[in-house]
């Protein structure tokens, strides 16, 4: 699951801080239980020093090394029994007289080798959560809010159907796919005017997908090729602004056809969809425009890959949001 850099490094400082905030915690309450048994530091410093003396004992090369290391070791056993004596009565455990590691797996360090740690993976989720939320605005997005109500019931003879019908297929076909998704998930094409839900259930799908641990990349077009502008205009040499978009789990670039189109944006447009589709990363697109605006607006390679290799959904009603202030 890639996560942005961003997201890493905001994850990775948390950690960090939870880490330094643990021993600090930690060494606070061993410091309170050394007040109140003076006697248990003291055997700590004796047991420091006799590890101490073993280690003398070791490279010792006069007198007898068995005789002196037995004894080391009675007197250790000794000490380590009067700890235990003193723990017991005070009903404390061994291990709360030393920092535990916030994470057991990693340390804190938030790698296991080469491997992110599922500590690290869950602060980099909580972090997109966050982005996410920051992008999507309401943060009321949920498949639980989507209303079927406000799409018509009535049947349409163009459609042989109701639009309420169509959309609550797309409604069950959205959820199992947010549901279920995985990395060889297909890619989608939302395809209506506006304020029929296209953006809503984007953002239901974005969140129900990163609560699942996946990395989403959610770009209303207007921040997709700024981003690609200042990638090319104002390139930073620490940190790609568009790396993001070709590296996540799922990519959501939502009101295609509301930019002004340039040979810069459309050039952009068909890097991004034809490197994810060649990597097979699953992407999902919503714009207003007609289907027979595509090819024209943008290019017949665009056009090919939107219509061959995406699932299509059509959405069908009036502005939901006209509805929802009268």
């Amino acid at each position: 699951m890639a996560y942005s850099d961003a997201i890493v490094q905001r994850a990775l400082r948390r950690l960090q801080s939870e880490k330094e905030q643990n021993e600090q915690s930690s060494r606070a309450r061993i410091a309170a239980i050394y007040e109140k048994e003076p006697r248990l530091a003291e055997i700590e410093r004796e047991l420091r020093k006799t590890a101490a003396h073993v280690l003398a004992v070791t490279f010792r090369t006069q007198g007898d090394p068995v005789s002196a290391m037995q004894q080391l070791k009675k007197e250790n056993l000794a000490l380590q029994q009067e700890r235990d004596w003193i723990l017991q009565t005070e009903g404390l455990e061994p291990d709360d007289l030393a920092v535990q590691p916030i994470c057991p797996k990693c340390g804190g360090t938030g790698y296991v080798g080469a491997a992110m740690c599922e500590c690290l993976k869950e602060l980099c989720r909580q972090e997109q959560k966050k982005e996410l939320s920051a992008l999507l605005g309401s943060g009321h997005e949920s498949f639980e809010k989507f209303r079927l109500d406000l799409y018509p019931a009535q049947y349409d003879e163009r459609l042989k159907t109701s639009p309420r019908t169509l959309m609550e297929r797309t409604y069950r076909d959205t959820l199992a796919y947010a549901q279920g998704f995985s990395c060889a998930s297909p890619s989608l094409l939302f395809v209506g005017a506006t304020g029929l839900g296209k953006t809503f259930l984007s953002a239901c799908i974005a969140r129900t997908v990163a609560e699942r641990g996946f990395s989403v990349s959610y770009a209303p077009v207007s921040r997709l090729f700024a981003a690609f502008e200042a990638d090319k205009f104002r390139p930073d040499p620490d940190a790609s602004r568009t790396a993001e978009f070709f590296s996540c789990d799922l990519l959501i670039i939502d009101d295609l056809g509301t930019e002004m189109t340039t040979q810069f944006t459309v050039s952009a447009l068909y890097q991004i969809l034809n490197t994810r589709l060649l990597e097979g990363r699953p992407t999902i697109v919503s714009t207003n425009l007609p289907l027979g605006d595509i090819a024209p607006r943008y290019s017949a390679q665009i056009y090919s890959r939107l219509l061959g290799a995406y699932r299509l959904y059509k959405f069908y009603g009036d502005d939901i949001r006209f509805k929802l202030h009268t």
